[in-house]
């Protein structure tokens, strides 16, 4: 099974595929999506939106994870990077894909151990797990580690299938 993880952030948006055959993990492809921060708000969603199509389209993943939603002190990035996650759910959608969220504990309890992992502690993980000799952005690690997440989630929870 191949799973889609994305980052979703208003700057930039991390995605990963990560394909499961068996119990063996393995990088598909990854990076990071991103626009000219001169650019209208409006219009780096829209290209968010259009750039998880194409890859979608191009990879064909059957589900996609996704970071839930967090709560912030800073309001105002918390809507920006909400109006980036609905980019990001509607293009799943609009590509058929299934939709699973985890918590940022979840992600980091699943691929660190430790629910508390920082950036460096994620990103090192996802490339011992997937035998990356790679340098990876922290968000593509991010989206990776959320594909990881769902691919280890789902062996124990066959209830969505």
């Amino acid at each position: 099974m191949l799973v889609m993880g994305v980052d979703p952030g208003s700057i930039v948006t991390g995605y990963g595929l990560v394909k499961k055959d068996g119990n063996r993990l393995t990088y598909v492809g990854g990076g990071d999506i991103s626009f000219p921060k001169s650019w209208p708000f409006y219009l780096r969603v829209h290209g968010i939106f259009k750039s998880l199509i194409d890859i979608m389209q191009e990879y064909n993943p059957e589900e996609m994870s996704i970071e839930d939603v967090f709560f912030s002190k800073n309001v105002k990035s918390a809507l920006k990077i909400g109006h980036a996650r609905g980019a990001a759910l509607v293009a799943a959608i609009q590509c058929n894909l299934k939709v699973f969220e985890y918590s940022p504990l979840q992600i980091k309890q699943s691929v660190v151990g430790y629910g508390r992992a920082t950036k460096e502690q994620v990103s090192d993980m996802v490339k011992i797990i997937l035998k990356l000799d790679i340098q990876l952005s922290f968000d593509a690690s991010d989206a990776l580690a959320m594909a990881i997440c769902h691919q280890n989630w789902v062996k124990f929870d066959n209830i969505h299938r």
